[in-house]
């Protein structure tokens, strides 16, 4: 059986915590898209963590881990983040890499920072991680798959091409440094040698295990809104966010995966530019940021503060719909019990007319939040483990989301540990 666990709106909703508990009852964890540019941070009985390409699932002994081939791999990064987790005491994890995966080179990090340099106050907000420019290679053809790292008369004349062609915008484009072939191989020798241990037809791995009735689950980053195709374009990320693209980027059939938990959040935060109608802004900003997430709410992987908004139906229920959720899990619903009244946006208003349905960019640039007041329940429930023990306020608002959804919250989390979380029978 397969299980995919993506998000439904800007990311950092808190998948990290549900696939590293729902890790338990899994035998294979695949990561099937994105790269080191969005963490997910976790917190267990090791300690907390914020991971960027390892897996969730890293944490048990019992799960094989897999960098799947719609990756992005940064491969130091890749050893650093398995060196960092064994030297805080956790076991050494079960890895595997597809073969077929494409490897983020450090121009492709250089690239990202020039870019973001030359566009000025038209930035998109990257993280500078070197996603963009990676994409963009793999989709010219002109990126290197980690099976060409095993092919030495290949990767020399690759390299060749790629460094002539890159220097001709590092030199006339961004007037910088130009790439060293001779360093450029030398280096991905060095890649080689770190990722040999763990390459193999990981497609060909899953297939076999789905056979023997093994459980995998499919790790998406990020959420619906960063889509390239469904998102907030153009301040998106540069791969596939959906669930759909979890059969792609893991190298499955479609028909294999057949849960989707899409992980939505009980407010609203995001990481960079673009469009955000139920963003808020001051004191009020100030005080849910600090209160939210575990120490606040930051970026896993900038230290950014978030952006913060009211819980926005609009967006979410787009954002489930888009995923095919087909249940929900709500997340840091604890962070909102110090609040009399929380504002939940139902409607955009966009040239005089109340839409409930998500529009393109364009028209979301003019959209205006419309609110619905819900009474607050001023109560901690943190601890609380079952649902009938949650504070009346607290179960209508779960209830009023789940029908603004229209897709069934399965699990309400209400603290950033393991097993902090609500498990809630359907009718």
């Amino acid at each position: 059986m397969v299980r995919a666990i993506v998000g439904a709106n800007w990311g950092d909703e808190g998948k990290g915590k549900i696939t590293d508990m729902l890790g338990e009852q899994s035998d294979i964890i695949v990561r099937f898209q994105g790269g080191s540019n969005a963490g997910h941070t976790i917190i267990n009985d090791y300690g907390k963590f914020a991971l960027h390409l390892l897996p969730s699932g890293v944490f048990y002994q019992h799960t094989t881990c897999i960098i799947g081939n719609g990756v992005a791999l940064n491969i130091p990064y890749l050893q650093k983040e398995i060196d960092d987790i064994v030297s805080k005491g956790v076991p050494k994890p079960h890895i595997l890499v597809s073969d077929r995966a494409q490897i983020l080179m450090p121009y492709h990090i250089d690239f990202d920072a020039y870019e973001e340099e030359r566009l000025g106050g038209k930035a998109f907000g990257s993280t500078k991680s070197g996603i963009a420019p990676f994409y963009s290679d793999k989709y010219a053809k002109i990126g290197f798959q980690v099976s060409e790292l095993f092919d030495e008369d290949t990767l020399v004349e690759k390299v060749a091409r790629v460094a002539e062609q890159k220097n001709i915008l590092l030199e006339h484009m961004y007037h910088k440094p130009l790439i060293d072939p001779k360093e450029l191989l030398e280096t991905l020798h060095e890649y080689r040698d770190m990722v040999a241990p763990y390459v193999c037809d990981t497609s060909l791995y899953i297939s076999n295990a789905l056979k023997e009735g093994k459980t995998v689950l499919l790790e998406g980053q990020l959420g619906t809104l960063k889509d390239p195709d469904f998102g907030i374009y153009p301040m998106v990320t540069s791969s596939s966010t959906l669930a759909a693209y979890g059969a792609i980027g893991a190298g499955i059939a479609p028909y294999e995966i057949k849960d989707i938990i899409t992980v939505v959040k009980a407010y609203s935060s995001a990481v960079g530019a673009g469009e955000f109608v139920s963003e808020i802004f001051g004191e009020e900003a100030d005080e849910l940021r600090r209160r939210g997430g575990d120490g606040g709410e930051f970026g896993a992987t900038t230290g950014r503060p978030r952006r913060m908004g009211w819980f926005d139906a609009v967006a979410s229920r787009y954002g489930v719909r888009m995923q095919g959720a087909t249940e929900v899990a709500l997340t840091v619903l604890d962070v909102l019990g110090y609040l009399d009244e929380i504002p939940v946006c139902v409607g955009y208003e966009i040239d005089g007319e109340v839409t409930k349905d998500f529009p393109v960019t364009a028209k979301l640039k003019k959209a205006k939040p419309v609110y619905e007041v819900l009474p607050g329940w001023k109560e901690e429930i943190r601890g609380i483990t079952k649902y009938e023990d949650l504070p009346e306020n607290c179960r209508k608002y779960i209830e009023f989301i789940e029908k603004e959804l229209g897709v069934p919250v399965t699990m309400v989390s209400n603290g950033p540990g393991r097993h902090e979380i609500i498990h809630r029978a359907q009718a």
